[in-house]
């Protein structure tokens, strides 16, 4: 049986490329952040290291629910800022500033994964 379907392309690959980065964020994020909790430390980073290796593995198999999932991430990420330095600026840079430059580069993976999330194979064979 063979299929065909459109070729992926730079952003495809691209889309694939970050959704491996950052599902190893995440592992690293639930693997240091339950070592963190177990210290009595926030629960943040296991919680949101799971949504990340859910939402790396969804753009790697070409889904869009894994974008959005990261911008979600991202979101609460900047909530979980406000709650603990309030509105400085310098308490935001170092929770903020990764998780922006991904979320962008989340943003311009988008499109990509929005042509692969819509096409299916065509299969031809035997039923």
């Amino acid at each position: 049986m063979s299929s065909r379907t459109r070729p992926m392309g730079i952003g495809g690959a691209a889309s694939i490329a970050l959704g491996v980065v950052i599902a190893l964020f995440g592992a690293i994020f639930v693997l240091m952040g339950a070592y963190l909790a177990v210290l009595g430390g926030s629960w943040y980073y296991v919680i949101c290291g799971l949504v990340l290796v859910t939402s790396g593995a969804l753009m790697v198999t070409g889904k869009l629910l894994g974008a959005w999932l990261f911008l979600a991430a991202w979101l609460g990420t900047i909530i979980w800022t406000i709650y603990e330095v309030g509105f400085e600026w310098w308490g935001w840079l170092p929770r903020d500033f990764g998780p922006t430059i991904l979320a962008i580069l989340v943003v311009l993976c988008v499109p990509a994964l929005r042509r692969r999330d819509t096409i299916r194979p065509i299969s031809r064979g035997a039923v």
